[in-house]
């Protein structure tokens, strides 16, 4: 399977679980394998240029979904640049118990079987 450039978008909050996936990918059971383009320094002036550079050379965005999501201004950015660059986008729930939707993010359940499809489908 070719590695594929996956930009990861979270709430900062998420981190850990960022770190889970992260995680998760260097398993080596697990059936896939990524790029976490994700920006991991804080924010300066030139995130915004940053951010939509590291989005255009992923082959798709994915978006940690929880209830830290709707407060995230720069997930919320990181989303719709996106959409905007037309680079395909997914949204994964963080938590089991969190089903927190976002408008206009077709949101999965964590699973391998899930991240593989949507990873192959890039």
């Amino acid at each position: 399977m070719a590695k594929k450039v996956v930009f990861v978008a979270f709430a900062i909050e998420d981190v850990a679980i960022r770190d889970m996936l992260k995680g998760q990918s260097l398993n080596t059971k697990t059936p896939f394998e990524y790029v976490d383009m994700s920006v991991k320094d804080a924010y300066d002036e030139e995130w915004k240029k940053k951010v939509r550079t590291r989005i255009l050379r992923s082959d798709g965005v994915l978006a940690i979904v929880s209830a830290n999501s709707l407060t995230s201004s720069g997930q919320k950015w990181e989303i719709a640049c996106a959409k905007a660059e037309g680079v395909p986008l997914k949204g994964i729930w963080g938590y089991k118990d969190d089903r927190t939707a976002l408008a206009g993010v077709s949101t999965m359940t964590w699973t391998w079987a899930n991240l593989e499809d949507w990873i192959d489908t890039l």
